[in-house]
């Protein structure tokens, strides 16, 4: 996609951005100081993602800073984010992206305090930390598609083909989550896959099934009524007074093949903005998810309920050079695929939490 898409995706999202300075647009910077924490700093970093621990060379990934066109993004401040949020709780609700975030920010907040774990049930796919001094909890529920989802009976290979229930919502997450404060969602390449959907039970199409006799349905169908549910289900929660954040669709960046087909991310440098390209079907999924935040914000203005928009896509297109490639270790340590979607850490996607403590900062009046 040309730059022309990228300014479209910014005025379907501008009622969402009601600052003064547009803190989503403009431009990677030289950093000298660097990151804010390493792989050897007391925080939980996946193996997946650590990649100094398993020997990426270079090192200039993590020098860059986001400069929006009008204003400077402050550098993230441990304890005011703490104190921004005393006695308050924040959850990350999507897949492994959502965890990257998290992992990212659970690593930032290290320098101030140290969380205890909270969890209440094991595994990496629901975590819990609560920082005491604070009063703080700091929640992930995986959930790839939000909605109700299940392995379906046909397989398209390589991948197995899932079965949506696209009016059920997945109550992995929503049987927990009306005692949160703040409740930031996100979901993307799992909608890639073959998908069955379903409503009222009943099998209504797919994507990319291969069965002549089910109706064809695009992926961005059921992105959109995903989200949709999503957002519908805070809504109608008697109980939840908090703020929603959708965090838009984080591009990957393989080139020379595809994740399965020896699709690499060699680059060593942000890209600038006249070689930046957004794939159509990310124009797409942007689209659909940011047409459902404003639909939900509407509602919610009714309701005395807040919708924000945290939108790292533009700035993310840029940094092709921020992804693990062959410098993460999954379980086994089996490296047959890059891994070009997830990103470092330390590296690029401390940016999305810069930006997410001073969205808390301008919804607080401290953004000085």
């Amino acid at each position: 996609m040309e730059l022309v898409y990228i300014r479209s995706l910014q005025s379907k999202r501008a009622r969402l951005v009601n600052h003064q300075c547009d803190i989503f647009s403009g431009d990677w910077t030289p950093h000298a100081k660097g990151p804010y924490y390493t792989n050897a700093t007391k925080c939980e970093i996946d193996d997946r993602q650590n990649c100094m621990k398993f020997g990426r060379p270079d090192t200039e990934f993590m020098k860059w800073r986001w400069k929006p066109n009008q204003c400077e993004l402050p550098r993230f401040n441990a304890t005011l984010f703490l104190e921004l949020l005393r006695g308050k709780s924040m959850a990350f609700i999507g897949d492994s992206l959502a965890r990257n975030q998290m992992q990212s920010l659970v690593c930032m907040l290290a320098s101030a305090a140290d969380p205890v774990d909270a969890s209440y049930v094991q595994g990496a796919r629901f975590r819990q930390w609560f920082y005491a001094e604070y009063n703080f909890s700091l929640a992930i529920f995986w959930s790839i598609h939000l909605v109700k989802s299940e392995d379906a009976d046909t397989n398209i290979y390589p991948l197995t083909s899932k079965a949506l229930y696209l009016d059920e919502v997945d109550e992995i997450w929503a049987t927990h989550i009306e005692k949160f404060n703040y409740v930031i969602i996100s979901a993307g390449q799992w909608f890639l896959r073959p998908l069955l959907y379903y409503k009222k039970g009943k099998l209504i199409g797919c994507y990319a099934c291969n069965k002549k006799k089910i109706k064809g349905l695009t992926m961005y169908y059921g992105y959109k009524m995903a989200f949709r549910k999503a957002f519908r289900t805070l809504l109608n929660f008697d109980k939840f007074k908090g703020v929603t954040i959708l965090r838009t669709l984080s591009p990957q960046h393989y080139e020379n093949g595809e994740w399965n087909k020896g699709g690499t991310c060699l680059r060593k440098r942000p890209m600038l903005k006249n070689e930046m390209r957004l794939e159509e079907y990310n124009f797409k999924l942007y689209s659909a998810q940011v047409e459902e935040l404003i639909s939900a914000e509407k509602v919610g203005m009714t309701k005395g309920l807040k919708f924000w928009i945290l939108d790292p896509t533009e700035m993310m297109v840029l940094r092709p050079d921020g992804h693990p490639n062959h410098y993460g270790h999954g379980p086994g340590a089996n490296i047959t695929n890059a891994d070009c979607v997830h990103w470092c850490l330390p590296g690029p996607i401390d940016t999305w939490n810069e930006v997410l403590l001073q969205m808390l900062k301008m919804e607080h009046g401290t953004e000085s």
